[in-house]
């Protein structure tokens, strides 16, 4: 599993862009940057929906203004459903949502989740990564139901 000190391993993201789906690398999102990320389990599942992302987008300009360039959201999800995630929950220009459709990512960084017996299949587990230039400089990994420390409130505290 990733930890602080570590670097952010090389994949490709999905993005939608204007003209379509778009390949975004890891080097494009997190070089000369720091970023706050957060992996949920899916787009529009109800902790994820309800809870998990309102928050930071309550708390976009909070997190912002500690210097982050840019507050990104992965799931294991194709683009046309976050695109569709992020245009539902007015985060469109404000949270960048990063598809991970065959959960690269979250097996790169080693926060894989098996969630087949609930039809659903390999999942990313819930966390939030502060990453600076691309290095790790917090993660913090929910390891029971709900949002705690992979929150946006926790996050801000450590900004």
């Amino acid at each position: 599993m990733i930890k602080a000190g570590d670097k952010i391993p090389s994949a490709t993201f999905t993005v939608m862009t204007a003209e379509g789906p778009k390949p975004r690398t890891t080097d494009e999102i997190f070089a000369g940057k720091k970023v706050v990320i957060f992996g949920v389990p899916g787009a529009f599942t109800p902790t994820c929906h309800k809870n998990h992302l309102p928050g930071f987008l309550v708390k976009e300009n909070e997190i912002k203004a500690k210097g982050v360039h840019t507050i990104a959201v992965t799931s294991v999800n194709d683009t046309f459903v976050m695109d569709a995630w992020a245009r539902d929950t007015g985060a469109k220009d404000k949270i960048e949502f990063l598809a991970d459709g065959s959960a690269a990512f979250a097996k790169a960084i080693g926060l894989t989740v098996d969630l087949t017996e609930r039809g659903l299949g390999i999942r990313s587990r819930r966390y939030a990564m502060i990453v600076d230039n691309g290095i790790v400089k917090a993660v913090d990994v929910e390891e029971a139901a709900g949002v705690e420390v992979s929150g946006a409130d926790h996050i801000l505290k450590q900004l």
